[in-house]
This record gives C-alpha cells, structure tokens and sequence, in this order.
C-alpha cells in the first residue's frame, strides 16, 4: 500500500462512514475511518503529519464540524487534500469551502464518477 494513497474517512453517521469506505475501497484506494473530527485529529503524529493522501470529511457532526477541522489543519500547516461532503448544500456552504480551499463540497449521496475524478486528480490512479 502506498501510504499517500491513503484516504481518511470522517463522517459521525456510522452507515455513512461506512458505505464511503466501501465506494473508496471499490474505487481502489486504501481507507482508514473515525467517526469524528476530535478522532481523527487525535490521531495524527506529533509533529501534525500523517500519510493520509486525501480527506474526505462530513461538513455537519456533533463537535467540531468538518469545515471547523479543515481550517484546524490548516492552521498547523498540516491539511491534505480534503473534499468535503454534506446533504445539505447551499450557496453560502459552495462559497465558505470554496474559501477555506478544500478541493470541493460533495453532495450526498456521493456521485461516484465524480469522487473517483477527484481523488484520481489528487492521488493518480490506484
């Protein structure tokens, strides 16, 4: 496996969490889940660097929300490639990922063509 392939799953809806882990792995990519931002900061090494080579995260969780981790992440200088996802999208949603620079906001349920063009884009071919 190669660790820059990894893809970091977080989303607090476990059926979620799952059936994203399970597209990703279909896709080809290796995977590892948590089932919150708290979780997957905890995570990290130290040093704030890990080998995941994508991040796809839920927008809205209980604590802090995905958009709220990105910028953490940013601010350590430590933020991979995220996309974010959510069933909730609006204009004000599009314009606040778009500004923070996470790759994209994905509308739930994830269209695959699209998950697989831009994890392709950020990690090659699997």
């Amino acid at each position: 496996m190669d660790p820059l392939q990894l893809v970091s799953i977080v989303d607090d809806d476990q059926s979620v969490r799952v059936a994203t882990e399970s597209l990703v792995h279909s896709l080809g990519w290796p995977t590892r889940t948590f089932d919150s931002a708290e979780a997957y900061l905890q995570s990290r090494p130290p040093a704030g660097t890990d080998a995941t080579g994508c991040l796809i995260s839920d927008v809205r969780m209980p604590g802090m929300s995905g958009i709220e981790m990105f910028e953490h992440l940013l601010a350590l200088g430590a933020a991979p490639p995220t996309l974010l996802m959510t069933a909730f999208p609006t204009d004000a949603l599009r314009a606040r990922v778009a500004a923070v620079g996470a790759l994209a906001l994905l509308e739930k349920p994830l269209d695959v063509a699209a998950l697989e063009r831009h994890l392709t884009r950020v990690l090659g071919t699997p």
